[in-house]
Formats: C-alpha cells, sequence, structure tokens
C-alpha cells in the first residue's frame, strides 16, 4: 500500500506519482464516495453504516450505542428515507444539516454521529498527511538516528514556528538561568 499510484491512462508508467496506492484508497476514493449525489431509486442500507461503524469507528461506538444505533436505523429507514425531502439531499453534509433542521436528530443523535464522523475523515487524513510530510523534512538521512522525544520537540517548532519566530535567544537564555533545576551553577 505504500508504493506509489499511476492513474490508468492519466500518466504514463513512468512518471513519477505523487500519492501512494494506500493515499488513493483512502483518500481519493473516498472524497469521490462522499461527493457522488446519491441515487433516489438506491436503496438505503442500514447494515452498510453498521459495517462503516464496527470497522473504521470501533472507539467512538460503545456497545450499547451500537444496539441503539441499530434500533435508530430501523426507524429511520421508516421514518426518514421514505420522506420527500430526503430525496432531494445530494450529499451527507445536506443530510446533517437537514437532520437539525427538522430536529429529527433527537431521535437520530446516533446517526448524526456517524454522519459527522465521515464528514471529518478528509481533514484528518489531511491533516495526518501533513504531519508525515513535516516529519520527511526534519527527519532527514543525515537525523535518521534522532530520538523521539528531540523529533517531537522539533515538530512542534516547525508546526508553531510563527509562535516560536517571536522567542528571542536572549529570552532562551534567561530562562535557563532562571531554571532551579539545575546539576552544575551557572
Amino acid at each position: 500500500m505504500s508504493s506509489p499510484y499511476f492513474s490508468r491512462g492519466a500518466r504514463a508508467r513512468n512518471e513519477g506519482s505523487d500519492h501512494t496506492l494506500e493515499h488513493h484508497y483512502r483518500v481519493d476514493i473516498f472524497y469521490e464516495a462522499i461527493n457522488y449525489p446519491k441515487s433516489v431509486n438506491e436503496p438505503f442500507r442500514s447494515g452498510d453504516v453498521i459495517k462503516l461503524v464496527e470497522k473504521f469507528y470501533p472507539e467512538d461506538f460503545n456497545e450499547q450505542e451500537k444496539v441503539v444505533l441499530k434500533i435508530q436505523l430501523q426507524h429511520y429507514e421508516i421514518d426518514v428515507v421514505q420522506h420527500a425531502d430526503y430525496k432531494l439531499l445530494t450529499s451527507v453534509s445536506k443530510l446533517c444539516q437537514w437532520l437539525i433542521k427538522t430536529r429529527r436528530i433527537m431521535n437520530f443523535h446516533l446517526i448524526y454521529r456517524v454522519a459527522s464522523l465521515v464528514l471529518t475523515l478528509p481533514v484528518s487524513t489531511a491533516t495526518t498527511e501533513k504531519s508525515f510530510s513535516a516529519m520527511n523534512l526534519i527527519k532527514t538521512k543525515l537525523q535518521n538516528k534522532m530520538e523521539d522525544e528531540f523529533l517531537n520537540d522539533s515538530l512542534v517548532l516547525h508546526f508553531e514556528r510563527e509562535l516560536a519566530e517571536k522567542i528571542s535567544l536572549e529570552t532562551v537564555v534567561q530562562d535557563f538561568k532562571n531554571a532551579k533545576d539545575r546539576r552544575v551553577p551557572l
């Protein structure tokens, strides 16, 4: 999954790729699935929602909530899926807005939570990728033996560089002099 992804027909095989197979399956296809308008003729499949929760969000739902979610999905199929306004919705974000506007979020709060988690996945994926890109910049071949604590400190400085630029060297030296826990006095 970490090998470069080459789209068929769009690039020559010998050209470099800017992302991996894992990125393609987790991000590109996921975006396509979210942005693809749902077909009104396609039946709602509550089993797919349950599989999604069990596979990708096991930490976000306890066993009791999973049972309640199954019950909510049964009621959702009867109350929401048959509604005329529901058939006009074209995205997961529109569904979330509609659940709030119609106050159905009170009855279907776990379904709303699943939809919200699905909507945040691209953001969390992008943040993770940004972190790994920064780590590749900082941890080069020359600095490959870097300890985890020093790497973490360097990454914090990288991400918070506007804040770090405001700190003067004199301030750091003065804070070090004022620190009480020293083995050797200055």
